[in-house]
């Protein structure tokens, strides 16, 4: 391997633990407060020098040792992610700064983080109302949800943390972000959710099935729409739609699809495709029609009109 494709190692490694820091839901250091003779866990924690208290609940053993477990886990990171730092520092690897418009784009994901992986969770047929999603993804958990449908949501955080990384947004929207998103999305239900699809597959609701992908095929045609010329936004539609449209891995192929498509939207400071939740069924329609070559340009058109822009 030699130096680049080691940075590029180490800086997927790295955003990969980031991602899996920020999805630690009480990070900080456990404090347990007496009121009235009842006692209440909070965690402290500085953020840009400044010390807060988060009310996590009331105290209990389980909850306590839970709170332990994520600290431990969380100090098992960042030493992972010192070590990711002083190995690049060594290979002579410069951060590279990001332009203020691509940083401002960050920004406006990180900003709608909640509304967009709700959005998605509609998409994917995941039953929840987005009082709940947001529970899930402050808390990683909810009372009233099936536990695969909590995974999932937690697993499009996870993914949409990993794409919001400064060292990943830096990175090609290739094939080869494209199969780590699929492994992120696909976490705890495949253990190679990242791999390409190796047995058939159908989609419901529609006549047309999928020919069996081939990865060389598939990379080949992930670089020939990146390279193709056209308008920026046009580029991010054609992956978003080749994704789906090619079903490239066993699941997770929409999801897939929209990360890797706002991922290369966000990296050019283009602002964000989100299909709205009450528009899901119409872009499920227009979906059809796609794959079964009946209309090939209304969800293109769909897609435009889901354009957030800066």
């Amino acid at each position: 391997m030699n130096t680049f494709e080691q940075i590029q190692d180490i800086l997927r490694t790295r955003a990969e633990l980031r991602a899996k820091l920020a999805l630690i839901p009480y990070d900080g250091t456990i404090e347990i407060k007496s009121i009235s003779e009842k006692k209440y866990i909070y965690v402290r924690k500085r953020v840009a020098g400044r010390v807060s208290s988060k009310y996590v609940g009331p105290f209990s053993d389980e909850l306590y040792n839970l709170l332990l477990r994520n600290s431990k886990e969380a100090k098992e990171l960042r030493k992972r992610i010192r070590i990711a730092e002083k190995e690049l520092a060594l290979l002579g690897y410069n951060e590279e700064n990001l332009s203020p418009e691509v940083v401002l784009n960050l920004e406006l994901a990180r900003a709608n983080m909640k509304a967009i992986i709700y959005a998605q969770a509609v998409l994917e047929g995941i039953s929840t109302t987005f009082s709940n999603a947001e529970s899930i993804l402050d808390n990683g958990i909810v009372n009233n949800m099936m536990v695969d449908d909590v995974q999932k949501i937690l697993n499009l955080k996870h993914a949409w943390e990993f794409i919001l990384d400064k060292d990943v947004i830096t990175s090609p929207s290739n094939y080869y972000l494209s199969s780590y998103i699929a492994k992120l999305v696909n976490e705890g239900f495949y253990q190679e959710g990242g791999k390409i699809r190796g047995v058939p597959d159908t989609i419901g609701g529609t006549t047309y099935i999928p020919p069996m992908p081939v990865e060389y095929e598939v990379k080949d045609d992930i670089d020939s729409i990146l390279s193709s010329g056209k308008e920026k936004i046009d580029i991010a539609i054609e992956l978003i739609l080749y994704i789906t449209k090619t079903q490239v891995y066993n699941d997770g192929n929409k999801r897939t699809a929209v990360i890797l498509g706002n991922h290369y939207m966000i990296a050019n400071a283009l602002g964000l495709i989100v299909i709205p939740f009450d528009k899901v069924a119409e872009f499920k329609e227009k979906l059809v029609l796609y794959y079964e070559d009946k209309d090939l340009e209304s969800v293109k058109d769909f897609l435009k009109d889901c354009w957030v822009k800066l």
